[in-house]
């Protein structure tokens, strides 16, 4: 496991449908949709494989009365073999107009994360190592901060979640867990293809010290502003299919399946993650038709 950590690799949680998952990278999304917008995710990564990740999240957002304001709130629960992290996060975001058609908004976030490790679900090699102790609850706190440019067709995003650099583990220098600094770069843009299919090309691109760069791109149809049919790719790891339907204006059910394209297949049985999210609507903001992102 310390091993893994001191190479830097996944360290924030992995989401396949990201367009809908925006305000958990990305403060300056808070209220962008006009709605309270409520949003919970549920991801099993790796299926068959011992101690994989697995991700819950919840979130809620909303516009502030009239004003130029949004606010939320979330939570994010991550399991990866003997660690378990919460985060709570609190995103404030300010939008200024640009053209008739554009905003910018600015966000700010502030998180407070706990960290667990159970060192009993470690095969250890001396049980005698005093080096390797629980943690409970270890809490870090962190800020993070993002821009978000968007009309109802497009957006374009760029943020950094976390700023501050966190030692998770750290007996006398000896063995460290750090958490890094993750830049995210995200952009969508859509197109109607007639007028009951649009489609809808989008990009997420995770920068992160000491691992490769992580690109998805992605692809989407949505029929009669119904239907959502999609495929993604992520760079040299997964092939992904996405599927949704708009059950009511305010109420979208999404899933989506990962396909390892690494070793990790020979081990695996692919990724699995769903998506509810419901939204609120004044008789000010009701959108007469779903936003598709």
């Amino acid at each position: 496991m310390f091993i893994a950590a001191l190479s830097y690799a996944q360290q924030d949680s992995q989401y396949t449908q990201y367009m809908y998952n925006t305000i958990n990278v990305n403060p300056a999304y808070a209220g962008s949709r006009g709605a309270m917008s409520i949003f919970a995710l549920h991801r099993t990564q790796w299926v068959g494989l011992d101690g994989a990740p697995v991700t819950n999240a919840v979130s809620i957002n909303t516009p502030l009365n009239e004003s130029n304001l949004g606010f939320g709130v979330s939570l994010i629960n991550d399991k990866i073999g003997p660690t378990i992290a919460n985060n709570f996060s609190t995103d404030l975001s300010y939008t200024i107009p640009t053209s008739k058609i554009f905003k910018l908004s600015f966000g700010i976030k502030a998180t407070l994360r706990m960290f667990d490790l159970d060192v009993s679900k470690l095969n250890s090699v001396d049980a005698t190592d005093t080096s390797l102790q629980n943690m409970n609850n270890k809490v870090s706190p962190n800020i993070g901060a993002g821009i978000y440019w968007h009309s109802d067709n497009a957006y374009l995003g760029l943020s950094v979640p976390n700023f501050i650099e966190s030692n998770h583990y750290n007996d006398n220098e000896v063995v460290i867990n750090k958490e890094k600094i993750n830049y995210y770069l995200m952009a969508g843009l859509v197109i109607d293809l007639s007028d009951s299919v649009k489609f809808k090309p989008a990009l997420l691109t995770k920068i992160v010290q000491g691992a490769p760069l992580q690109i998805d791109v992605s692809g989407n149809f949505m029929f009669m502003d119904k239907f959502v049919v999609g495929v993604a790719y992520r760079w040299s790891a997964a092939m992904s299919t996405i599927v949704g339907f708009q059950v009511t204006d305010g109420i979208y059910i999404g899933y989506g399946y990962d396909h390892e394209t690494t070793n990790l297949n020979n081990y695996s049985f692919g990724s699995h993650e769903i998506l509810l999210r419901y939204e609120l609507f004044s008789n000010i903001s009701k959108i007469t038709t779903p936003r598709f992102f």
